[in-house]
């Protein structure tokens, strides 16, 4: 029952990470009008940076889609954490409402981080 759970969550998170990353390049998703100034201004910044949105993009399609198959879910989780923290940092400095979302998500990750951690111990062993 776990194992489907945890599928389930990472499906999602993954999905919402792939729409993200293909916003970035389609601009398909409309502004919300009660965005913060400060969240708008930073993000005008990120866009005059040309290389930067895409990279970040494409960092989330691609930790979106690790993130949905079992198999490669370990490596997705720790692709996608930079800029889940990222996230989370904008999120508390200046747009606070949306912090729920980004602790649910960062909930997974942990799940998913926790639940692999024997595929991670190799790199830090001596």
């Amino acid at each position: 029952m776990k194992a489907k759970i945890l599928f389930v969550l990472c499906l999602l998170a993954g999905l919402m990470f792939i729409n993200a990353g293909l916003d970035k390049f389609f601009h398909y998703m409309p502004m919300p009008e009660d965005m913060p100034e400060e969240m708008v201004k930073a993000g005008k910044a990120f866009m005059e940076i040309g290389w930067l949105m895409p990279l970040v993009g494409s960092i989330e399609i691609i930790g979106g889609l690790l993130l949905i198959f079992p198999r490669t879910r370990a490596l997705g989780a720790i692709v996608i954490l930079p800029v889940l923290i990222g996230i989370l940092l904008a999120n508390i400095s200046m747009a606070p409402s949306g912090l729920p979302i980004v602790f649910v998500l960062i909930a997974i990750i942990l799940w998913v981080i926790i639940d692999n951690r024997e595929k991670y111990l190799p790199m830090i062993r001596k």
